[in-house]
């Protein structure tokens, strides 16, 4: 059964690691940590934090050029906040806090159709109820798919996304991380002039770095040029695709940490997992979309940018906007449109997101690249 959270997610594979035990293995492989600069959200991770969901992460996070140069963020940087147990734990957590609120899963919606001033949704013809409004928490692509059928206009056109692979790997033995008297050993590196690695963390130090004794489990995140040129159905990934990425990936670790190629430790378990509209390329930079004729909103991170502060002010955004239009007498629904006509402009961040204090964010790749890239 499909997660809450979307990106927000986490994977608990058991495993057999040394002399065959079965081990608990935990990896964040999506979004790795998120920050906070806007007073609403600040206002919703304190809560959070109030209810033991979220702590700040300590541990050490960089830039790491190739052959081993870590450089700290700066001192400066705002405080990273990760879930307690992971990030889908923390999206789970979110869903008991209303009554008003009903998850169905599994459910994919097929289909929206206007019915007598209300909306009925669809899966694959099997009706799920009808409703005053719609909102649909995803990307413009897929929005675009939904509104197809619905008799209303598109409401986003020409967006970009970025592909990403991410490769899971647990070792049983701690990876050779440069160290230096200054700054210990980083739990989390932005990787430069890597062409098949953009990110890498250590999930065991980062969830549970009281704990002595586990194996360690890493996230590697590729380029988006690396995505783009190897892009494959990511529901059916080929098995030479799958073996060629987790190959490139490691090889990229090693050129990342200075290591002579095949040096490495083998790991006893990875997995490959290529998320195809990881992050928008474009944005009409706006926190919400909404047509008052159709009643129809959209919210998501890819409205402004590419980070969970993004996808909470959003929803928040809509949220009230559509509080807003039920509440008014509705005489001019017009005046209740927002970002129906908005050109699309550049994001400019990182190969996996928006990070303040990062110095090496740009604007994301559209054009698949030869050159090292992150």
């Amino acid at each position: 059964m499909h997660g809450l959270g979307g990106r927000m997610a986490t994977r608990a594979i058991a495993a057999a690691g040394d002399q065959q035990q079965q081990q608990q293995l935990v990896f964040d492989h999506a979004a790795q940590f998120f920050t906070a600069s806007d007073e609403r959200f600040k206002r919703v991770v304190d809560e959070w934090m109030d209810k033991g969901l979220v702590r700040e992460w300590g541990g050490l996070i960089g830039e790491l050029d190739a052959g081993g140069h870590f450089r700290p963020m700066p001192s400066s940087s705002p405080p990273r906040y990760i879930g307690v147990d992971g990030m889908r734990p923390l999206a789970d957590a979110i869903l008991p806090e209303s009554d008003l609120i009903e998850v169905v899963r599994p459910c994919w919606i097929s289909k929206l159709e206007p019915f007598n001033g209300l909306w009925r949704l669809f899966e694959n013809e099997k009706p799920h109820g009808q409703y005053d409004a719609i909102v649909i928490a995803h990307n413009g692509k897929c929005a675009n798919r939904l509104l197809s059928t619905s008799g209303l206009p598109l409401l986003t056109r020409q967006m970009k996304l970025s592909s990403v692979w991410a490769l899971l790997a647990a070792f049983q033995d701690p990876l050779p991380i440069p160290q230096t008297d200054s700054y210990g050993t980083f739990e989390g590196a932005f990787v430069k002039d890597v062409d098949s690695l953009s990110w890498m963390a250590n999930n065991t130090q980062k969830l549970f770095p009281l704990q002595t004794g586990r194996p360690e489990c890493w996230t590697f995140f590729s380029t988006a040029a690396y995505g783009k040129r190897n892009k494959v159905p990511q529901e059916n990934i080929p098995k030479i695709t799958a073996e060629k990425v987790k190959e490139d990936m490691l090889r990229g670790v090693e050129l990342a940490l200075g290591l002579s190629r095949g040096s490495l430790q083998q790991p006893f378990y990875t997995r490959v997992q290529l998320w195809g509209a990881a992050l928008p390329m474009n944005t009409p930079g706006v926190p919400c979309i909404f047509d008052p004729q159709g009643r129809a909103g959209i919210c998501g991170d890819w409205l402004t940018g590419s980070s969970i502060e993004a996808a909470v002010l959003s929803g928040m955004s809509l949220a009230n906007h559509i509080a807003d239009y039920f509440a008014s007498s509705v005489e001019q629904p017009e005046e209740f449109a927002i970002g129906l006509h908005e050109n699309l402009s550049q994001v400019e961040g990182h190969d996996i997101g928006q990070f303040p204090g990062l110095e090496s964010q740009k604007p994301h790749v559209a054009e698949a690249q030869l050159t090292p890239s992150t």
